[in-house]
């Protein structure tokens, strides 16, 4: 049982990590353009922030990338899930192995390496390879996600279905999928995350008719942090909170 004392000496950690996202979202409620006097509150960096038509034409970028890529990983990743918890072949340890390397592999190597790999296939930067090299990084999370709640399950489950006559295919669709569906959608919400938050990747991928929002970012606050970023930050704060909590809530296992 936690004590009230345990609490507190959290506390500090808890107040560290999260201190300078508290100070973003206040200020994005700041009556003064400059971040670091306040001077009352307001909601109108938020109002002109969806008058900013270049913000929100790569915010539509970033959201058709983004569940595109959270879509495609996710049909992929489950059914790399599955086969690798499904079949004993040779080398199955050596493949589930270089999923977890790409998925901690330093961003800056995954995207040069997805950039040569464009340039020497003829392609351009822009939508295509972008959508790509996120589905790249997407997929070691969805099968990390679906696999560990496949490792939980009676194996005497999907036993029983063939047992009765199931093919392949009413085996994966009647039992291993709706036992994973919680599994399947923290999948997709974590991609969706990882794919809206990404710059280091995206800023090899992406070409200049193509902006997103995480590269559009960081190209405002290189001369300075202005209030409509601020709004624009607490949103998508808000956002991954709620997206992580229901990824959390799905993982849970039922009582």
């Amino acid at each position: 049982m936690i004590r009230a004392r345990d609490v507190l000496r959290l506390l500090p950690v808890y107040i560290f990590l999260y201190a300078p996202m508290a100070a973003l979202v206040a200020f994005s409620f700041n009556d003064s353009k400059f971040s670091t006097a306040w001077k009352g509150f307001t909601w109108k960096w938020y109002a002109r922030l969806a008058s900013n038509t270049q913000l929100m034409d790569a915010a539509l970028n970033s959201l058709t990338i983004a569940v595109l890529a959270a879509s495609i990983a996710t049909i992929l990743g489950v059914l790399l899930a599955v086969v690798l918890f499904r079949y004993r072949f040779r080398g199955r340890k050596f493949m589930q192995s270089w999923l977890f390397v790409i998925m901690m592999s330093p961003d800056i190597v995954l995207g040069i390496s997805l950039l040569l790999l464009f340039v020497l296939a003829g392609i351009r930067p822009g939508f295509l390879p972008l959508l790509a090299g996120h589905v790249t990084f997407c997929i070691p999370f969805v099968v990390a996600t679906v696999h560990s709640r496949l490792k939980g399950f009676d194996p005497h489950v999907i036993e029983a279905a063939e047992d009765l006559g199931a093919s392949e295919y009413q085996t994966f669709r009647n039992v291993i999928l709706p036992m994973t569906m919680p599994a399947v959608v923290a999948g997709w919400l974590l991609s969706f995350t990882l794919s809206m938050d990404d710059v280091i990747i995206s800023f090899f991928l992406t070409g200049p008719d193509y902006e997103i929002l995480p590269l559009q970012i960081y190209s405002m606050v290189k001369m300075g942090v202005k209030p409509d970023v601020n709004a624009l930050s607490a949103i998508m704060i808000g956002v991954t909170v709620c997206l992580v909590f229901a990824s959390q809530l799905l993982m849970r296992k039922p009582k």
